[in-house]
């Protein structure tokens, strides 16, 4: 019988529906010792259940910035175009684009990575789109995050004893 891995992050923080099928989870997590707020699709299907590769993963500062890009958002979708709304860089060649997409005649979110490593310029497929009408909810789950990583301590702990 197949091992099945339980997902446990640091805090749960939200879900949004997308579909029968799939959902985008808030929740806070570590890796390497390092505490981040991540954004990912999650599928909910009879062969396979649990998290893709599609989603972020913010540290606190470009989590503030996320913030602060999307409070001068109004409640109802104002553009009738695709709006570049902020710029993180996440590590050298590597950037995070939050931008108002229009798709399938649908307004959204979309938080994208951007690659310009000298072997490729364009989008990466480690992204994730939050439907505006789900905007507020998701703003109020990124707070959660913010607020939770603001308690615990982000950087991880030296393995060398300091004297």
């Amino acid at each position: 019988m197949a091992e099945t891995t339980t997902f446990a992050p640091l805090k749960d923080i939200g879900t949004l529906e997308i579909s029968e099928e799939s959902e985008i989870k808030f929740y806070v997590d570590e890796y390497k010792g390092f505490k981040y707020a991540s954004i990912r699709t999650f599928l909910k299907r009879e062969g396979y259940t649990g998290p893709t590769k599609a989603g972020v993963t913010l540290n606190p500062t470009v989590l503030a910035g996320v913030l602060e890009a999307l409070a001068k958002l109004s409640p109802e979708p104002q553009a009738l175009e695709e709006v570049e709304l902020a710029r993180f860089q996440k590590k050298m060649g590597t950037e995070l684009v939050v931008r108002v997409t229009i798709y399938k005649d649908t307004t959204g979110v979309d938080f994208r990575e951007w690659i310009d490593d000298g072997s490729y310029k364009g989008w990466s497929k480690k992204g994730v789109r939050v439907p505006y009408k789900d905007l507020q909810k998701a703003i109020g789950f990124m707070k959660e995050m913010q607020d939770f990583l603001k308690t615990v301590d982000t950087k991880p702990k030296s393995s060398a004893a300091k004297p």
